[in-house]
């Protein structure tokens, strides 16, 4: 997730600094950047090149700047309101497909503030469908139907998934049983069903979920072990709240593929791995990679881990998980679009 954090005030740019401090050391958080003042003139902009937008201002200031810019839900990004004294933290914006509820639960325990949510389906304590499908990286291709899917989810009428019966959906159902929330649910096997795909039925309606290609990106030194190299990707997944079988592919620089480590781990999981060829890794170019010098004397890149998960992932995808050390492995996750 990329961040821009927007103060108006001298006390307010105190608390954007100290919780920029505490962001950049997760790993799910891909950049942070500090914007002070200027709220008309940063706004559009901010809107539409971050993730989120957490604002120190009164909501007053807040609701005035974004409401022209509002947009949809599926691609409005969140947005988090917290008070110059920075006792509370207001999910304002795209809770559950933004992501600004759950940001507003980390933001809160950081700065020590208490969470507002206000969003029906989580001070009932259910479980919407957009916040599955958020939670599992899935899209939604009808989003016009999460009203009718998310009041019946209160209301406590069943909603069916239709799966593909040869479709591993692990995933799913640990999510289902780990879960808090409440949600009733049956499932049926349907072969005709895309196995990328889960679709919600209840009545005459429909939602189809679709997995977002989800790859994990790995450098190791020559010879690392698959047990290392293993444990270092269940960190970041865990991290995550995913679940392994929910990661479509594994990736790495050809300069990789005879590496055992990388190598053994694909076949112990059963998930592919693709090397991506130098000549893409050398043209490829992102502001949200870190670029490695020594990487770059070694064999003209700049990286191996974050390039060749976002290649592999697509064009258009993004880090969910940025590089990250472990002990001679470096993992990070990108995500389709």
């Amino acid at each position: 997730m990329k961040i821009a954090i927007i103060s108006v005030s001298n006390k307010g740019q105190e608390v954007a600094i100290n919780l920029k401090e505490k962001l950049d050391g997760d790993s799910t958080i891909i950049k942070v950047d500090l914007y002070h003042k200027n709220v008309k003139h940063h706004f559009p902009v901010l809107f539409y090149e971050y993730d989120a937008v957490i604002a120190i201002m009164a909501s007053g200031i807040l609701i005035r700047s974004i409401a022209p810019l509002i947009e949809s839900k599926v691609t409005d990004p969140a947005v988090l309101n917290i008070d110059d004294n920075a006792n509370f933290v207001i999910s304002t914006l795209s809770g559950h497909l933004g992501g600004a509820n759950k940001l507003t639960n980390k933001v809160a325990k950081l700065i020590d503030a208490t969470p507002v949510i206000t969003t029906s389906t989580d001070v009932n304590k259910k479980l919407g469908i957009d916040v599955l499908a958020n939670d599992l990286y899935l899209s939604i291709d009808n989003p016009k139907e999460i009203l009718f899917f998310n009041k019946s989810i209160l209301n406590g009428k069943q909603i069916t998934f239709a799966i593909n019966p040869n479709k591993n959906v692990d995933y799913l159902l640990e999510y289902l049983d780990n879960v808090t929330l409440e949600i009733d649910v049956s499932f049926s096997y349907l072969e005709d069903i895309n196995t990328d795909e889960i679709h919600v039925l209840l009545d005459d309606h429909k939602i189809i979920l679709k997995e977002r290609r989800i790859v994990a990106g790995i450098g190791c030194r020559r010879g690392k072990e698959c047990s290392k190299i293993y444990d270092g990707l269940m960190d970041s997944i865990n991290k995550l709240n995913i679940s392994k079988s929910r990661i479509n592919m594994l990736s790495s620089a050809e300069i990789k593929k005879d590496e055992q480590g990388i190598l053994e781990l694909s076949e112990k999981l059963d998930i592919p791995v693709n090397f991506v060829e130098l000549e893409k890794l050398k043209l490829f170019e992102s502001t949200d990679i870190k670029k490695s010098e020594f990487v770059y004397s070694k064999f003209g890149i700049y990286g191996v881990c974050e390039p060749s998960a976002l290649i592999t992932a697509g064009f258009d995808s993004k880090l969910i998980y940025k590089k990250t050390s472990y002990d001679g492995v470096t993992i990070s996750v990108a995500i389709s679009k």
